[in-house]
């Protein structure tokens, strides 16, 4: 996919609602065992990447170091006119750091009023002596609003048959 492609994709207002306003993401991944995984996890948008972040002794962490390959998807809506998906295919890059990541921090006050986001710092600043920060960069990237008639190419092809 070229990169203007991806940047008209993430640069969706749908896409954008799910990056900046959504909490949580499913990650997937080849384990160690080279098995897959399909986890939940919180993230943040940096604007270029999703950014995921970890106890630096996750077994994520060296499975991703060896397989950066990863998929994520962010979704919405519990009907199938509003149902909203941000599907990312990337690689991750993985770096231990002291503390706690401000993404972590940045991600969980999403969800959180001032006073419980303070709580949720301090706590996160007592347990982790560090973390890893896991950076996801696009190199595929789809936004499908099933309600709008934006769906994946397959179904599309369908719907255009009848």
């Amino acid at each position: 996919m070229e990169r203007h492609e991806i940047e008209d994709e993430l640069a969706n207002t749908g896409a954008q609602r799910l990056l900046t306003s959504s909490s949580m993401a499913r990650l997937a991944y080849l384990a160690a065992d080279a098995t897959p995984r399909v986890i939940p996890i919180g993230f943040y948008w940096t604007g270029e990447q999703v950014v995921v972040s970890t106890a630096a002794t996750a077994p994520k962490v060296a499975a991703l170091s060896a397989r950066p390959d990863v998929a994520l998807t962010i979704d919405s809506g519990d009907t199938p006119g509003d149902a909203r998906a941000l599907s990312i295919r990337g690689w991750a890059s993985v770096r231990i750091v002291d503390g706690v990541t401000e993404e972590y921090l940045a991600s969980a006050r999403k969800t959180m009023d001032a006073e419980a986001a303070a709580q949720f710092e301090q706590n996160c600043r007592e347990l982790y002596d560090q973390m890893a920060r896991i950076a996801i960069t696009p190199h595929w990237v789809r936004y499908y609003d099933f309600g709008a008639g934006r769906l994946p190419r397959f179904l599309q092809e369908l719907v255009e048959q009848l």
